[in-house]
This record gives structure tokens, C-alpha cells and sequence, in this order.
């Protein structure tokens, strides 16, 4: 599949028109300029030590946004409701959503991946079998990053999370866009779990396709080019393992024009430094086109 998980992710290549990931937003009434950053949410955070003018752009904001408070995260009643979001309704597992011969292709493929499968008799299977399809399939794009070699990813750790913690050092506030409870539902439960089943066996079937995809996020986050990542996102096998539109509009573009309302009022309060996923930025209806189609000057750092 792709934008449905790789959004619930986010991000050689020629450098384009977008070849930064820092971005000013100024004017529109603003007193002094807010920046956004378009973050990779497994990528290593060592980028930011190669994009120009982002610890200048820390220094001059006083407080920084992301998509959800990571504090948030860690706090035990929102890290259980995110858990039991990943988790299918009590007494269900994968089999029941899964046909015989799909069931039987999974194992295959997470004993090839990882030596065991859904059938082992142990506590960290029983878990997996009760993971939502989605909740599935984003750990299964963390073992095709580790099994390809895309890039170097570091699950405990974030660049979102890093620029948090940024913010908490020089006592300025963090604030999120989102809460963790609608991102939890808007990943692993809006979506039904007939179709969840759909695209986990996407996922288990192209898996070249989407090693070619990740790659291609990853190469070019790496060069700091939104227009590759815009055109990887937008990879298609052109059958019904794409996202519909309603789909995308669910994942990506709704969310774009709710952060869009937010942003104004936060930026009017106060200079902001915000870190969303990269995957938000670029396109007629990406973060960046929208602050210019509400009257702000977007400049991108050199």
C-alpha cells in the first residue's frame, strides 16, 4: 500500500524547486516570522545538522509545535490508548480477518523476516496476532528498513521528538496539533477492518514495490528534496492497493487544512517553530501552499 501508512511514517537526487525542509513563514500580519520543518518520523537526526539556518530558526521562535505533544505519549492513560488502538477488538485476531491461504502468506512472510511467526506460542506473537492490520503493517515497513538497509533508522528515537526536547531545554513551550487519541484512531481504527486486511496483504504481495518506495522516501529526505518525496508518495500499482481519495483526504489533506486554521492563530501569538512530517508539506493542497493562499510569505532556507 502507500500513503495511508507511509503518511502515519514520513521521509543521489537532483535538487528541485522544494530542495529544503525548513521553510519562513512571514508576513500576513505577523510581528516577527514562524518557521516549519518537515520532519521523517524514523529518520536518524542527524539531518539537522545539514539543513542551513535551523538552529537559528529555534533560537529566533519561542516555542515549537509539533503534530502531537511527545509528552503526551508518555503520559500511561495516553500511551494505553494508543495501545489498545493497535489492538483488535477483544477475542479477534488477524485470522479472523485474514482468509486461509492470505494467513498462511503472512507467516511465511514474518518467519523469512524475522524466524518466527503468528503461530509460535510465545507473549510477543499473541500480541502481534491482535495488532489491527494497520498497526501490522507499519511494524512490517520498520523490518523492511532494517532488511534492506533503507537508510538508517532509529525507532527510539525522532526528529519531532527531538526538536521537543529542544524547546523544553530552553523552557519555551511545546504544543501539539493533534491529540494522540485522534491520531491513534485516524491510523489503526478509522479505517475498516476489511480493508485494514486488504492492505496488509498489499503490503506481504508488492513487497518490491514498496522497498522501491521506501527507498525512494528515504533518498530523498536525504537530499532534502519535498518534490521526490511528493513524487514517491504518489507511486501507484494502479489497482485497489492504492488509496482512494477519500483516503488520502482522511490521512493527509483534511488534516492540512485543520493544522492550517490552527497555525494562523498560534503564529499570531506567538513566533513558532513547527515540525510536521515532510509528506505535508509540498502540493496544491500541501502545508506550504496553503499559508501562501492565506496571504503569508513562505521562503525556503538556504
Amino acid at each position: 500500500m502507500k500513503k495511508l501508512t507511509m503518511i502515519a511514517l514520513m521521509l543521489t537526487m537532483a535538487l528541485g524547486v522544494n530542495a529544503q525542509l525548513l521553510y519562513k513563514i512571514s508576513g500576513n500580519g505577523l510581528s516577527k516570522p514562524s518557521y516549519v520543518f518537515g520532519t521523517y518520523h524514523i529518520g536518524n537526526i542527524d539531518i539537522v545538522n545539514k539543513v542551513p539556518g535551523v538552529f537559528d530558526a529555534l533560537t529566533e521562535t519561542d516555542q515549537v509545535y509539533g503534530e502531537v505533544k511527545y509528552d503526551d505519549i508518555s503520559n500511561a492513560d495516553s500511551a494505553m490508548y494508543m495501545q489498545n488502538a493497535m489492538l483488535l477488538p477483544e477475542g479477534k485476531t488477524l485470522k479472523d480477518y485474514l482468509s486461509a491461504d492470505d494467513y498462511a502468506r503472512l507467516n511465511k512472510w514474518l518467519f523469512n523476516a524475522m524466524g518466527n511467526d503468528l503461530n509460535a506460542n510465545s507473549p510477543m506473537t499473541q500480541q502481534m496476532a491482535r495488532m489491527t492490520p494497520l498497526a501490522m503493517v507499519n511494524m512490517l515497513q520498520l523490518l523492511l528498513h532494517a532488511k534492506y538497509g533503507i537508510g538508517r533508522v532509529d525507532p527510539t528515537t525522532s526528529l519531532d521528538k527531538f526538536f521537543q526536547e529542544q524547546a523544553k531545554n530552553n523552557n519555551e513551550p511545546v504544543g501539539g496539533l493533534e491529540t494522540v487519541k485522534f491520531q491513534s484512531d485516524l491510523l489503526f481504527q478509522s479505517t475498516p477492518l476489511e480493508r485494514q486486511a486488504k492492505l496488509l496483504m498489499c503490503l506481504i504481495d508488492n513487497e518490491e514495490f514498496n522497498v522501491q518506495m521506501l527507498r525512494e522516501i528515504s533518498n530523498a529526505y536525504k537530499a532534502q528534496d519535498l518534490d521526490a518525496i511528493q513524487k514517491a508518495l504518489d507511486m501507484k500499482l494502479n489497482n485497489s492497493c492504492d488509496s482512494s481519495p477519500e483516503e488520502e483526504a482522511a490521512v493527509l489533506y483534511n488534516r492540512n487544512a485543520d493544522w492550517i486554521v490552527k497555525m494562523k492563530k498560534i503564529m499570531a501569538e506567538k513566533p513558532t517553530f513547527f515540525a510536521v512530517g515532510a509528506g505535508h508539506l509540498p502540493g496544491e493542497k500541501g502545508l506550504l501552499q496553503l499559508l501562501r493562499e492565506e496571504g503569508y510569505t513562505i521562503e525556503g532556507m538556504k
